[in-house]
């Protein structure tokens, strides 16, 4: 299969202006799964919860019928993240095919000043089986805690898709290792630009990309420019978890103790 992460530069508060950008960006790529950033379609620097509560939609709002519409039109999956309102607000992420919702994860690790605005995610780490393969889930700060991505690759998941909005320089290598200690793909999809709102500055890093099974950083954007990287991948690879012949990834587990 063939997995891109698309690197956009959204102008805070311009839901349509971002999608629409998005989308162009993608429009002539072919991919069978595309990842956009975190809060891709709304930019991130929140002032207050009023603001935030503005720019929420629900799971079948703008952005998803744009990019449900795209993905039915090109056969594809697309991974975005967005401000999610049900009756609290969520930083979440929907995985869209070329049938609609195919799923939803909430962010469970809030960074900064998201924790004044966001309520932490409810659903845990969910796994999709989608027909090209089984997808997780997690956003940005997830990266920081190990259980993340070590819990979606207990359950079986292949790829993670990481919608992103890295301000940590670090970040990028630590997906190396992300990918290594559980021998998934990872497809980390960062934002690039600036944003002074308030009495905060944020400014994204980039450096969009996609890892093997082994680390090696299959693409790697850079840390200014919007962008998309492509990378085929054999999601297989990610079911064998065995290093030689003693020692298996998951077998050689000793969770009894693991326990506090």
């Amino acid at each position: 299969m063939r997995v891109a992460v698309v690197q956009t530069d959204p102008i805070f508060g311009e839901i349509e202006t971002n999608v629409r950008n998005a989308i162009s960006m993608m429009e002539d790529v072919e991919a069978d799964v595309f990842v956009l950033p975190e809060l891709f379609n709304t930019g991130y620097n929140f002032i207050d919860v009023d603001e935030v509560e503005r720019l929420s939609e629900n799971t079948s709002g703008y952005t998803f019928d744009l990019l449900s519409t795209f993905a039915r039109r090109k056969s594809c999956y697309v991974v975005y993240g967005f401000i999610e309102k049900t009756i609290r607000l969520y930083n979440s992420a929907s995985l869209v095919g070329p049938y609609g919702m195919m799923g939803l994860y909430r962010k469970i690790h809030l960074y900064n000043k998201e924790n004044l605005f966001f309520s932490p995610g409810d659903l845990g780490f969910p796994v999709f089986n989608l027909p090209i393969g089984r997808i997780g889930i997690m956003i940005c700060f997830d990266w920081t805690f190990p259980e993340s991505a070590r819990s979606l690759a207990l359950k079986g998941a292949q790829l993670i898709a990481h919608p992103s909005n890295l301000v940590l320089s670090y970040c990028p290598d630590a997906m190396i290792t992300r990918s290594i200690e559980n021998r998934v793909f990872t497809a980390t999809a960062d934002r690039v630009g600036r944003e002074k709102r308030g009495d905060s500055t944020f400014t994204f890093i980039g450096t969009s990309e996609i890892v093997a099974t082994n680390g090696a950083v299959l693409q790697r954007l850079g840390a200014k420019e919007p962008g998309v990287a492509i990378a085929d991948i054999d999601l297989q690879e990610a079911n064998n978890k065995r290093i030689n012949q003693y020692n298996d990834l998951f077998e050689g587990r000793k969770s009894e103790q693991y326990s506090l």
